[in-house]
């Protein structure tokens, strides 16, 4: 899951993306509204955790823009601000959700992750393909009932591919989804995940049916 982060105050930002990426998140940080717009609308997110109270554009113009434009990311407003009009300013502008600085992040982890399960982006806490099982909460796999051990970026690039089951996924649309714009990506990276996967999903099962298959000049497949 990729998450953007428009938010002016460094310390938080930064401390809001430290935990994501903890919990397996790949994230951005913008610290103006104009730039978060640009990045908003020309990158894929899953989705947008965005301050109120910006420097260039602010939060509910942002937000406004986007869903003019008809971008549906979900996003999550944040303000230092708790009463009931700028709460209703905010839903009122597209918002999906809001949370009144200062917050616990283990409440924004909650919200965010509640946000990702929507409609829209997928929905399951529990993915299931064949007699492979995903967790999104407890961060989970299991593979014909024996667990299977993936690194946070494993278990990342799994997930984005049991969202979109039997859908051939291109190299740019995973990196665009599981890391993050500022990652040193080599040319090779995605195979190397992909690899990594296949000794773990597959190679280990050698009685189950192989489930990540490449396609050539067009990307990778999970399914039959």
């Amino acid at each position: 899951m990729r998450v953007l982060i428009v938010e002016d105050e460094h310390k938080i930002a930064n401390s809001v993306k430290r935990g994501l990426e903890q919990e397996g998140f790949a994230v951005d940080v913008i610290y103006d509204g104009t730039e978060g717009y640009d990045m908003a609308s020309t990158e894929e997110y899953d989705a947008i955790i965005l301050d109120l109270m910006l420097p260039g554009m602010d939060g509910v113009t942002l937000c406004k823009k986007l869903r003019e434009e008809k971008n549906h990311t979900p996003i999550l407003m944040l303000t230092a601000k708790g009463q009931i009009q700028d709460k209703v300013t905010g839903l009122n502008s597209g918002a999906d959700d809001y949370l009144v600085k200062p917050f616990a992040f283990e409440e924004l982890q909650a919200r965010v992750r509640a946000l990702t399960r929507r409609p829209q982006n997928g929905g399951n806490i529990i993915l299931k393909t064949k007699d492979l099982i995903l967790n999104t909460l407890t961060f989970e796999v299991k593979r014909s009932g024996k667990r299977v051990f993936l690194s946070r970026k494993e278990f990342s690039l799994l997930e984005y591919l049991m969202r979109n089951p039997d859908r051939i996924i291109s190299k740019d649309q995973i990196i665009a989804h599981v890391w993050d714009y500022n990652a040193d990506i080599l040319p090779n990276t995605v195979e190397v995940y992909i690899g990594y996967l296949r000794k773990k999903i597959d190679n280990a099962f050698p009685n189950s049916t192989p489930l990540i298959h490449t396609v050539r000049g067009f990307g990778y497949r999970l399914g039959n």
